[in-house]
């Protein structure tokens, strides 16, 4: 190996070791309605009372790029509670996805080390239209991140409540997704300015669905590193 590559490694053992130290890890368990559901938790491990916030993998489940970005985002000052909502059926009903996001919040609140009145929900895919669709029904959540979500799936949808959406939403959607339409988050977009509700949205210029992880990878293409850097400033702003 040349002094080149040494150099490179040993940066890169670096980084490593420092993330490592930025924050711990373990896998919980959230009861349900009777049922126990595992969760990814991780922590920062600087003392004092942090933020939280919930995050919800996509339809294909919690990948190890989710828990990769479940680790980088407590690295960031946060609490962050990954919590495997298909661990029963990979369709749940979504009376069954709000009861365990409440479980979810009392866990959190629970914590010594999380502020129980700052925890907010992230959400890509199926989990990005939870947070459009949970956000006007649970009152525990300050802010939310949707990562191309689906705003007109279900009865009632994400777009039936915009004006009950009371909670400020960041929608973060690519526009070249094709399971999701720019077209309809345009249009979700419409109705909470129409309802007076808070939002920001941010597009992508030809990102397709689900570009910030990539099965055991994390995006690390420019777009996916500002998308998750908006993010992060966007909690930052609500919930610290």
């Amino acid at each position: 190996m040349n002094t080149q590559k040494m150099r490179l490694l040993a940066i890169l053992l670096m980084l490593l070791a420092g993330m490592s130290f930025a924050q711990r890890t373990s896998t919980i368990d959230i009861e349900s309605d009777g049922l126990v559901y595992p969760a990814y938790l991780a922590e920062p491990r600087a003392p004092g009372s942090h933020p939280a916030v919930i995050l919800l993998h996509s339809f294909r489940g919690l990948q190890e790029g989710y828990r990769t970005l479940t680790r980088e985002f407590a690295a960031e000052g946060y609490v962050v509670l990954a919590i495997e909502w298909q661990t029963h059926t990979s369709q749940p009903d979504d009376a069954v996805v709000e009861q365990l996001l409440r479980e979810g919040i009392t866990f959190l609140q629970g914590q010594d080390n999380v502020n129980a009145d700052s925890i907010g929900l992230t959400g890509f895919c199926a989990g990005g239209r939870y947070t459009m669709l949970m956000l006007p029904q649970i009152e525990g959540f300050s802010a939310g991140v949707a990562w191309y979500g689906f705003p007109y799936n279900g009865e009632p949808s994400a777009a039936d409540l915009a004006g009950e959406l009371d909670t400020p939403l960041y929608i973060i959607h690519g526009s070249a997704d094709q399971p999701s339409p720019i077209g309809d988050i345009y249009n979700y977009a419409q109705a909470l300015e129409q309802a007076g509700a808070y939002y920001e949205l941010k597009v992508y210029a030809e990102q397709p669905h689900g570009f910030m992880v990539e099965g055991p990878e994390v995006n690390r293409e420019p777009a996916a590193q500002n998308a998750y850097s908006e993010m992060v400033a966007f909690f930052d702003r609500f919930l610290k």
